[in-house]
């Protein structure tokens, strides 16, 4: 072989080395591209994936997460095992996760595991609840609501007659079973002629329920008019034991309302149950504010209520062929148009609440249209009738108390313009009048504020009394505070409230209720319980002027945790506070929006919140900016 065929070969063989790797280099780089580097892992741990409902809420996780890339989700069932899904949460951190998304069965048992998992990465729960708030979010739905829905279900169902019912519960002890039942049974205790007969516990599972109501009706001389099941499963359970002894003439209720083999959509449609409720399951709401909390977004609430929808034969298709609408977004590119009337300016809150609401409107290009009642409720309802003849798209407010909205309601109804509660809610015979809660757990701060008076006097058997400035009388404010303050002290009969004043939450009015006390009890006052911090400032100015020394001689506890709060915990004046967030138009302008674009919003958004010592003040009153 001569030199140039050498060469030739050579110059070919190096050739074809460098196809090869280019070839493999451009392959690497597209396999590389075609796995998108994954910025977070999320886990997710079921129950349970029988029930069809649990299924449902899977689907949903599932097809979310699809649509973010960068997301990984780890999935794990522990099939009705406790243990198992304790177990599947520890192997799930084990795996790194950034986040976790739970739904519970045994809320009892799962409520100290998930608090321990909270004080390392967020947690979701999803569906069904557990007790505390050590959780980043909570998203699900009433469930002393749905309690209450499935009692007016039966009223209806078995007329004016009346008749006797048997309640099948969910597990024992859990908060979804124990809210659903007194929900039902505190509506039906109204009635005359309806008698809650019998109660059966089969631990949300179908077979269960077959075999207890089986075992219920062979023994029984007179048979139940209606059964009332916690969920479809067990509706199904009662369904099939009825069937297998050829009954057909008792009421059914369930709750769940999924349109799946053996789902309430699906057994009202084939007539085998009455009613049932649907019941969202949160999977999609899930899934978008865990890459919100990831991203580490600023507006998060700690519960998001879902809205319930009642089925029965009557309007079961109009559900079977249309539920997508429940939740499908109808884009417009129209601006919105909001109506606020705001209701007053009581305080420093109610200040950093109204330039919250215009700061937000302002940078989602909302059209808002803000007017003060000043305090005043008739001016506060005239307001909303000029939003209602202006034609606004959406209307929104803060009820000066909680009674008397009904017809100005109606007529906002009637012209198809949906309404939003913001940081008060109201009390209607009708709730269609209003669309959505955004706004605090009142009720959860008055237990919080109650709590730390426990916790700081636990080991000791000393009356201790106490002095309760309160909100303005019938708001929600002022109700639910003092109900959440209560319920902690009715253990602890040595923590006495001596007196109750109404100070309308203003520091004048605070100021002036705190000397009354002063001047009939004196040194005898051991503890404030002011609504607000703008009348524990004012108890505060008297107790100085009275001669002793506030957060010493008197502790003081409030609520809100405004700057003013800050800067007397800091100096030793008062002694804890309790956030309620003002900054609630971030997520009324979004509320807005989705409604001016057809979508179904939650019933209720709770704020996230929290508590400060004077410690905890110390560090965070440069950040507090109201």
């Amino acid at each position: 072989m001569n030199n140039r065929n050498i060469t030739t070969i050579i110059l070919f063989g190096t050739l074809m080395v460098c196809l090869v790797l280019v070839i493999t280099f451009k392959m690497y780089h597209s396999n590389s591209n075609s796995e998108p580097e994954v910025d977070y892992v999320i886990g997710v741990s079921q129950p349970n994936l029988l029930e069809p409902w649990q299924i449902s809420m899977n689907e949903e996780l599932r097809q979310e997460a699809a649509k973010y890339p960068n997301i990984r989700v780890i999935y794990t069932d522990a099939a009705q095992n406790t243990q198992q899904q304790i177990d599947d949460i520890n192997g799930l951190k084990g795996y790194g996760i950034d986040l976790l998304i739970v739904s519970v069965e045994d809320s009892i048992a799962m409520t100290s595991v998930i608090s321990n998992v909270y004080n390392e990465i967020p947690v979701i729960v999803l569906g069904r609840g557990v007790d505390g708030y050590n959780y980043t979010l909570y998203i699900g739905t009433d469930h002393y609501l749905i309690g209450e829905m499935a009692a007016d279900a039966t009223i209806k169902l078995l007329g004016d007659q009346g008749g006797e019912v048997v309640e099948v519960q969910g597990l024992t002890g859990t908060v979804q079973a124990e809210e659903r039942s007194r929900g039902f049974r505190e509506k039906i205790n109204q009635t005359k002629n309806i008698r809650i007969v019998n109660t059966l516990v089969a631990n949300w599972q179908r077979d269960k329920a077959e075999d207890k109501i089986k075992a219920l009706l062979k023994t029984s001389i007179d048979q139940p008019d209606l059964i009332y099941a916690h969920n479809d499963a067990m509706a199904l359970g009662v369904y099939k034991a009825l069937d297998s002894l050829d009954i057909d003439d008792i009421k059914i209720i369930g709750s769940d309302g999924v349109d799946k083999p053996n789902g309430g959509l699906r057994l009202v449609n084939q007539k085998k149950i009455d009613t049932t409720f649907i019941t969202p399951t949160g999977g999609k709401q899930a899934v978008q504010y865990a890459i919100r909390i990831l991203a580490e977004d600023s507006e998060i609430p700690k519960k998001i209520i879902l809205r319930n929808h009642e089925v029965t034969s009557q309007n079961v298709k109009d559900f079977y062929l249309k539920r997508n609408e429940l939740t499908d977004h109808l884009d417009t590119d129209g601006k919105v148009t909001l109506g606020f009337a705001q209701v007053g300016n009581e305080s420093a809150w109610r200040t950093a609440n109204t330039d919250s609401i215009i700061k937000a409107a302002d940078h989602e290009n909302v059209d808002l249209q803000l007017k003060n009642a000043n305090n005043n409720q008739k001016k506060q309802i005239a307001i909303i009738r000029e939003f209602i003849k202006q034609k606004v798209d959406v209307i929104a407010f803060s009820p000066m108390v909680e009674h008397g909205w009904e017809e100005v309601l109606q007529e906002a109804k009637n012209a198809g313009i949906p309404v939003i509660l913001s940081d008060r809610e109201i009390k209607v015979q009708d709730d269609s009048l209003w669309t959505s809660f955004i706004g605090s757990d009142f009720v959860e701060e008055g237990r919080r504020a109650a709590q730390w008076v426990v916790d700081q006097v636990e080991s000791s058997k000393e009356t201790l009394n106490i002095i309760e400035l309160e909100g303005t009388k019938n708001s929600a404010p002022a109700t639910d505070r003092k109900q959440g303050f209560k319920e902690v002290l009715e253990n602890h009969h040595n923590l006495r409230i001596i007196d109750s004043l109404t100070g309308d939450f203003t520091l004048g009015k605070g100021k002036e209720m705190m000397e009354k006390a002063l001047q009939q009890f004196g040194n005898k006052i051991d503890i404030v319980y002011s609504h607000n911090d703008d009348m524990a400032i004012g108890a505060i100015e008297a107790i100085e002027e009275y001669g002793l020394r506030p957060g010493s001689d008197i502790k003081i506890i409030s609520i809100d945790a405004t700057n003013k709060a800050f800067k007397a915990l800091s100096t030793g004046k008062l002694n804890f506070t309790v956030e309620c967030n003002p900054l609630l138009g971030p997520q009324i302008m979004q509320a807005a929006k989705e409604l001016k674009n057809g979508r179904e919003i939650p019933m209720r958004i709770i704020t996230s919140e929290e508590t400060f010592t004077q410690e905890e003040a110390k560090k965070e009153i440069k950040k507090r900016n109201y």
